[in-house]
């Protein structure tokens, strides 16, 4: 902005104007001067020189600003090469560019066959630490392509957030991947995840690479299977996916016991193996007929023993409590049903003390007429 500034409004941010201007705003504030002819003429002079401006093309203010900023965005190299000469093609020069959200950044004169960007400024900001506003690796086309720090995590992130897009896309780094690593290819890798293997000889439909909150995996409709590494995501091959889902079926299937994720040991208190098992829905501990889901994020492989007795302790309880509330009605019930019997017994003999008083009554009166 101040080189714009500078070459193209020198007037305006001069020493000799402002100082000008502030005694005239002065004499104005004394009642010296009428404030309607300060500003009738300086628009005038500045709307004239706007005038003048407003033909300019964007790419004669960038070729201007970029060769003002020359010194400072291309300095001289320590083997006396060209300090232009793009690093990546070898062929191409750089310059000043902006993207279509309006940053500002260094990109080679072969584009698209070259890709190389940098972020605007001189050559090493690229490795600086990843700031509040992320660490631009590059461009996608108009795209800016950023490392950023997330509540779980780096990631990197795809254009910025928007009313209208306001959740661009984004993909976190996997484990293994430092954040010193990343570079504008590796970004550009992750976010095209997931991706597409080809179609199963099965059915056709589609199978998918990708990585998950679990892992990298290959996908067949709801069928997940797990990948060795990371890296086996983007090189995986049609026949290699097509025995992992089957061999991941074969083991789901019936009469196949199902091989745990992790294997934790017996229950302290009731026996019985506890396990961590790769469910349909996500992983989950396994302790008998007893299933208690892991908690969301949580890593499979650090479950302790203690944590998994502790889940499957409070889904048994809950099932179980659900079970004893039963007796409690039934009982009621069976106290209600003695209750009635009681109150029955108690009118049979109401009725039959009543039968009795009534017999004698009439013997009585029999006997008094004899």
């Amino acid at each position: 902005m101040t080189a714009f500034l500078v070459n193209y409004f020198r007037k305006y941010v001069g020493y000799d104007f402002t100082a000008e201007l502030e005694e005239e705003l002065d004499d104005v504030s004394a009642g010296e001067r009428n404030w309607k002819d300060v500003l009738d003429r300086f628009w005038r002079d500045f709307s004239a020189h706007l005038a003048e401006t407003a033909d300019l093309r964007i790419s004669e203010v960038l070729d201007q600003i970029d060769a003002v900023l020359a010194p400072h965005l291309y300095p001289p190299r320590e083997d006396g090469g060209d300090p232009r000469l793009c690093p990546n093609c070898g062929t191409g020069r750089l310059s000043m560019r902006t993207s279509r959200a309006g940053g500002a950044f260094i990109g080679c004169s072969n584009y698209p066959e070259c890709r190389f960007t940098r972020p605007f400024g001189p050559p090493g900001m690229e490795d600086d630490e990843i700031g509040p506003d992320g660490k631009l690796l590059g461009y996608d086309g108009d795209d800016a392509i950023t490392l950023r720090k997330g509540r779980f995590g780096p990631y990197v992130q795809r254009g910025e957030a928007t009313e209208e897009v306001p959740k661009p896309p984004r993909a976190s780094l996997p484990k293994g991947w430092a954040p010193e690593e990343i570079d504008l290819e590796k970004a550009l890798m992750l976010l095209s995840l997931p991706r597409a293997v080809g179609p199963h000889p099965d059915d056709g439909e589609p199978i998918e690479a990708g990585i998950g909150r679990y892992g990298p995996y290959v996908r067949h409709g709801r069928t997940y299977a797990n990948l060795e590494s990371v890296d086996e995501v983007f090189v995986v091959g049609q026949n290699r996916a097509v025995e992992l889902l089957a061999q991941k079926k074969a083991r789901g299937g019936r009469g196949a016991a199902a091989k745990p994720l992790k294997e934790l040991g017996e229950h302290p208190e009731k026996g019985g193996a506890v396990n961590v098992m790769d469910g349909r829905y996500g992983p989950y501990v396994k302790w008998e007929k007893v299933n208690a889901t892991l908690p969301q994020g949580t890593d499979p492989q650090e479950v302790t023993l203690e944590t998994a007795v502790q889940l499957v302790d409070e889904k048994a309880a809950k099932k179980g409590g659900g079970r004893k509330k039963a007796p409690a009605k039934s009982g009621a019930a069976k106290g209600g049903a003695k209750s009635g019997t009681a109150r029955g017994g108690a009118k049979t003999a109401a009725k039959s003390g009543t039968k009795a008083k009534t017999t004698s009554a009439a013997k009585g009166k029999t006997a008094a007429g004899k």
